[in-house]
């Protein structure tokens, strides 16, 4: 089949922990904020609940292919029932699965998410899998590259590779902790070749190593280590925006439909749907603000992909937006 969005990554199992008996301790400026739970105790909890298949890519992938593009995955999972559980349920969202790779002797990656109030933490673990570029017959309009483990360099740089090699092709770039953790100069390549690279307010000043709050100076940073387009979110101040032009704007979030239940997947469902409408023909403007009604409703449900919407649902709301729902330049 031909693919419109190859989303390449890894997936995991998460186990969410909802907490009831914790504190969360910030700094002065209400940033750098620390969960604390009673050291050497029992600590009780309310319930915990499995939801497999997720991750930044995977979120990405369920995302785009419950928006009627032609969605692919190339994550490696372990040859287990965790890893069998996830193909499964990749299939049943209308994903792609053949470009997922098995690994014999190998266990699926399987991540806490300790979720206390509206926010959650996770605690991860990344298996070491043989990575490498899969054999496309045919190159995808896109490729959305995010969270990839430790020591997986050499794969991340075949990817920008075959950006650069394939000029068709488009990649969107959603860097995860270990990739924001090697720095920019180590990803060069992938940065140079994206068409878009999404971050939020904390990650782009630890990717361009500054401590700069003006969002236009961080969106031109992040352009400038060779993107043509970047997107920066900041929670409950929305997104800001820049286009290989270097216009600016900023888009407002959602009006919530009532208070988020957990905010796990908000920042791909935003990504992810910006770039699914950029595949669909619209503008950056247009595509982020429907990035932001789909990131509204996956912060009503447990996990990042229950909440996702369809192309329906989403004009549907957006049809009923609010009169300052609209970007605004910077």
């Amino acid at each position: 089949m031909s693919i419109d969005f190859l989303a390449i990554g890894d997936t995991v199992i998460d186990e969410f922990i909802r907490l009831k008996d914790a504190r969360v301790n910030c700094d002065i400026n209400d940033e750098h904020c620390m969960l604390s739970v009673r050291f050497g105790d029992k600590v009780p909890f309310e319930f915990s609940e499995k939801i497999p298949a997720v991750g930044n890519s995977a979120n990405a992938a369920v995302a785009a292919a419950r928006l009627g593009v032609k969605a692919s995955l190339r994550v490696h999972v372990g040859d287990d029932d965790n890893g069998r559980l996830c193909i499964d349920t990749f299939k049943k969202e209308g994903v792609d699965t053949s470009l997922i790779v098995i690994e014999k002797g190998k266990k699926t990656n399987y991540h806490f998410v300790l979720w206390y109030e509206s926010e959650r933490t996770i605690l991860i673990k990344h298996e070491a899998y043989a990575y490498e570029m899969p054999v496309l017959p045919e190159p995808p309009k896109w490729i959305y590259l995010s969270s990839l483990g430790e020591g997986t360099i050499p794969y991340q740089m075949a990817i920008g590779e075959y950006v650069a090699k394939n000029a068709s092709v488009k990649m969107a770039f959603q860097p995860g902790t270990f990739q924001i953790k090697q720095g920019a100069d180590a990803l060069k390549p992938l940065y140079e070749n994206a068409e878009i690279v999404f971050c939020n307010k904390q990650e782009a000043q630890t990717i361009l190593k500054t401590q700069d709050t003006d969002f236009k100076l961080l969106l031109q940073g992040m352009r400038s280590l060779g993107s043509k387009n970047a997107v920066i979110t900041d929670g409950r101040g929305g997104s800001y925006a820049m286009d290989e032009s270097g216009n600016a704007w900023h888009a407002p979030m959602y009006p919530d439909p009532k208070p988020p239940l957990e905010r796990t997947g908000a920042g791909d469902a935003t990504a992810s749907t910006t770039v699914s409408y950029l595949i669909k023909g619209l503008s950056l403007q247009e595509a982020l603000l429907r990035g932001h009604i789909n990131s509204a409703y996956v912060v009503q449900e447990i996990g990042a992909q229950r909440g996702l919407l369809t192309p329906e649902k989403i004009e549907e709301f957006y049809e009923k937006r609010p009169a300052d729902f609209k970007a605004t330049s910077l």
